[in-house]
């Protein structure tokens, strides 16, 4: 792979508050280090702009760092999880350019 692309697995999971429900990947640490390493965070939510392929799927979006997880965290959109028939606990096989 070449500088700024990533591939991993790592397990779907939810998170819910009263209004809303998203779904996230959790990036593992030495990815997210890495993207430190590279990219200065930003303003506001700090999020940093990724192209991601799951399964047949791609799509432009952006990774977030959360405090909770202590990384950076992928959300997956539902048309995502629909199609590539992806359900909480899943492990999802991941690719990730910046």
């Amino acid at each position: 792979m070449e500088a700024g692309e990533f591939a991993f697995d790592a397990p779907l999971w939810q998170w819910t508050n009263d209004a809303t429900s998203w779904w996230f990947v959790s990036l593992p640490a030495p990815i997210a280090d890495d993207i430190d390493h590279r990219v200065p965070r930003r303003p506001g939510f700090g999020s940093v702009r990724v192209h991601v392929t799951v399964g047949s799927s791609t799509w432009s979006t952006s990774v977030f760092p959360s405090n909770q997880a202590q990384t950076y965290v992928l959300p997956v959109k539902k048309d995502v999880r629909r199609r590539e028939r992806l359900a909480e606990g899943d492990v999802v096989r991941v690719r990730m350019t910046l």
